[in-house]
């Protein structure tokens, strides 16, 4: 019994010394983020949801009550074919999401010039399965938003205001 107790102790104890740490939620060199971006912007209403859930940073409402506003430039998603049948039937389309942004004080100072970040996702495409494909591009769409929503709480996390 004492040599499985050990055995299973041995993976955690060599990851705790390599550096092995959970990510945890990103801290802010802020308090108060106002979100300058369309009511119908997807991507800004996700990050809104994990800005808040985080609880050391509140969403403002006025821009002027904010330490720091993040303006959403642009969201953009599109479907271009890349693979044709001999017969000239679509076989594969890559998706594609694009969010831009900035984050600046509401003076005025950026604090990130324009950024953008991009996805894109590869799906075959059979007129058969035309509703479950249709199902796997929704869920497509909502991963690359999911991961761009991370990688700019990285980004803003990585700001810093002074």
């Amino acid at each position: 019994m004492k040599r499985r107790t050990f055995a299973a102790l041995v993976p955690v104890l060599f990851a705790g010394g390599c550096g092995f740490e959970l990510r945890r939620a990103p801290t802010f060199a802020f308090q108060k983020i106002y979100l300058n971006a369309p009511a119908a912007s997807p991507i800004a209403r996700d990050l809104k949801k994990a800005i808040a859930s985080g609880g050391t940073v509140t969403v403002v409402a006025d821009p002027l009550a904010a330490d720091v506003v993040l303006d959403v430039l642009a969201e953009q998603r599109q479907k271009v074919v890349v693979g044709l049948s001999a017969v000239g039937q679509v076989t594969e389309f890559e998706l594609r999401m694009r969010f831009r942004f900035r984050l600046r004080t509401p003076q005025g100072r950026e604090l990130i010039p324009d950024a953008e970040i991009a996805q894109q996702r590869d799906i075959s495409f059979t007129e058969s399965a035309a509703l479950a494909k249709e199902s796997e591009e929704q869920l497509l769409y909502r991963d690359m938003q999911a991961d761009i929503v991370l990688q700019t709480m990285r980004r803003l996390a990585a700001a810093k205001i002074a």
